[in-house]
């Protein structure tokens, strides 16, 4: 695709990951981890940035849950197949990767890992690597089976 029509998509990427590394920035500053100490704030930065990224992509990627029969679809949504509530199409680039991709640090998790095992910690090294990955995993799987949980019960209610 041509790159010009891309234009609007990287301007969302840049200013999400704007936004996203400066609340980064701003959690370690207002938790920041002493040397030598488990990296907590990152640890958590990347933990919320996934949960946060499981919750956008059930609310920006899967229609919604239908309790109506399909003919009782609004027109427009009838005629598309597409809800009529469809997200904007910069949406996903301007939180998903933008945001999201800003506001999370897998490159710092990758560097406290190493500082861990280079100051002779190799347990408290490789618990930090296997915890995060474990947890950063868990934290989508969260968000999205929270999200699809509550968007279910919110359609049946209304």
């Amino acid at each position: 695709m041509e790159l010009r029509a891309q234009l609007p998509a990287v301007g969302a990427v840049a200013a999400g990951g704007a936004l996203g590394a400066v609340a980064r920035y701003g959690a370690s500053l207002a938790w920041p981890t002493p040397a030598h100490a488990f990296p907590w704030t990152t640890f958590t930065v990347n933990a919320a940035g996934c949960a946060a990224l499981g919750v956008l992509m059930v609310l920006v990627t899967e229609p919604p849950v239908r309790e109506a029969h399909p003919a009782e679809a609004h027109p427009a949504e009838a005629r598309t197949g597409e809800p009529r509530t469809a997200p904007h199409p910069l949406l996903r680039p301007f939180l998903g990767t933008g945001f999201c991709g800003g506001f999370t640090t897998f490159s710092t998790y990758t560097l406290d890992t190493q500082r861990l095992l280079s100051a002779g910690e190799p347990a408290r090294g490789l618990l930090y690597l296997g915890a995060t990955a474990l947890t950063a995993l868990a934290a989508v799987w969260a968000g999205v089976t929270l999200t699809r949980a509550v968007r279910t019960r919110v359609v049946r209610a209304g």
